[in-house]
């Protein structure tokens, strides 16, 4: 029998054992365990991926080929011959401006008949001043006038008698001269009441304001009522209703341009005013190294209403177009072309394939195909074609009408024979209105 105290050290012995078993056991279940997990998630991740490809290609052997978006036609780019110009700003101004004042002093203006936009013709009368004070100095004068006129008649027959007598003694050469002289000194002060007289009239007649040329009154400053200094400005006229167009032109660009050559100025309104080149500043600005051209525009205002004769007013900022001669271009209709994000773009027609097999399918008719999205760049534009610099050849189909409702990689119906010829204009119509995929907010570029 063993004793209890080798029992009891037994025991404890073997739940040590044990404690320390579990300790151990402890320890190494972690690593074990993520082991594990790193296999399952493996294995999972191989089995999902098997089984997407599966259902994958279950869906690309199942999907149809959508519709086509559109009916469209298409269009090869043309060869143009397209005007060089040379584009310029500047301001228009009256080709010579009249400034109209007054001639006398201190006068009140008594009436004003013309006002701005009136046309008026040389010698018409535009305001008047009230011509009483004037009138009276008139009068004076001329009483000056006829009392000189009878001092003088009165010296002048006593130089008359004072010659008859000169033979006969009776009067001294000194009384003679007296006489004689007394009869210059009545002519010169004659003259010299004549000379006032005549100042008098030009007054009066200056009490009447005259147009000195004819055109169109741009200003007026005269007021009824007002007392006026003599030179103060009364009104501007536009003399002839001549405008002209002032271009800044740089010092580099100077030589292109000529006297006489053709200009195309824009106003602001939208319309076109054709003009000529009078002649070049002999200066250029120090500061901005441009130059001024002078362009005449067409006379303008012939009838009574300056406004409604008239496209261009003076003041006004236009641009302008100096036709410099023509060139080859690539062109394509204004209808093809598309503005996205500030970017040009045409959509080129390539043969329709499967979207998700790039394969050609059996199941799109022949006259399906699919469109991409070139980048492009624009250049001149002449009416209703546009220029394209660089993004698509002579030969590449492009869709002509309907392209803002595309986007890239749609699938579109193309009709047959529809590829413009080279006489041919760009005014084609969309050849269908019923558009299943409107997903482009983009219109047509302008």
């Amino acid at each position: 029998m063993k004793s209890p105290m080798l029992t009891t050290l037994s025991s404890k012995l073997r739940s040590k054992l044990r404690s320390t078993r579990r300790s151990k056991a402890r320890v190494q279940k972690p690593g074990i365990f993520k082991q594990t997990m790193l296999i399952a998630a493996a294995v999972s991740l191989v089995l999902l991926g098997s089984v997407a490809m599966m259902v994958r290609a279950s869906d690309e052997k199942k999907s149809p080929v959508g519709k086509p978006a559109l009916t469209v036609n298409t269009v090869k780019p043309q060869t143009s011959e397209l005007i060089i110009k040379l584009v310029a700003n500047g301001t228009i101004t009256a080709w010579q401006e009249t400034i109209v004042g007054a001639e006398i002093n201190g006068i009140r203006l008594n009436a004003v008949q013309v006002n701005v936009g009136d046309q008026v013709k040389r010698g018409q009368v535009m305001a008047t001043f009230a011509p009483e004070t004037v009138q009276a100095e008139w009068a004076q004068q001329r009483a000056s006038v006829a009392e000189a006129e009878a001092a003088y008649a009165e010296a002048q027959a006593n130089a008359d008698r004072a010659r008859t007598l000169d033979a006969s003694g009776a009067l001294s050469v000194q009384q003679i001269n007296q006489y004689l002289t007394a009869a210059k000194t009545a002519e010169a002060r004659l003259a010299a009441a004549r000379a006032v007289a005549n100042n008098a009239q030009i007054k009066l007649a200056n009490t009447r304001v005259l147009a000195p040329d004819s055109g169109v009154v741009s200003a007026r400053t005269a007021t009824v009522g007002a007392v006026v200094q003599s030179g103060q400005e009364l009104f501007r006229l536009i003399r002839n209703n001549r405008l002209e167009w002032r271009a800044e032109v740089t010092a580099a660009e100077l030589d292109k341009v000529h006297i006489g050559q053709a200009v195309a100025v824009l106003t602001p309104s939208g319309k076109t005013i054709v003009g000529r080149v009078r002649m070049l500043a002999p200066t250029v600005d120090v500061q901005t190294r441009s130059t001024i051209v002078y362009v005449d525009l067409p006379m303008t205002g012939n009838g009574a209403n300056y406004a409604d004769s008239s496209n261009a007013r003076a003041g006004m900022f236009a641009k302008g177009e100096f036709e410099l001669g023509k060139s080859a271009a690539l062109t394509l209709p204004r209808q093809a072309v598309v503005v996205r994000d500030g970017f040009s773009y045409v959509f080129a027609i390539k043969p329709a394939t499967d979207a998700k097999t790039s394969t050609t399918s059996s199941t799109l008719s022949a006259t399906d195909s699919r469109v991409v999205q070139v980048k492009i760049k624009t250049g001149r534009r002449a009416g209703e074609r546009v220029e394209i610099i660089e993004g698509v050849t002579a030969d590449q189909l492009i869709v002509g009408t309907g392209a803002g409702f595309l986007n890239d990689g749609d699938l579109v119906s193309v009709l047959a024979n529809t590829v413009e010829s080279t006489a041919n204009t760009a005014k084609q119509t969309p050849a269908s209105a019923g558009i299943s995929n409107q997903k482009a907010s983009t219109k047509p570029a302008p």
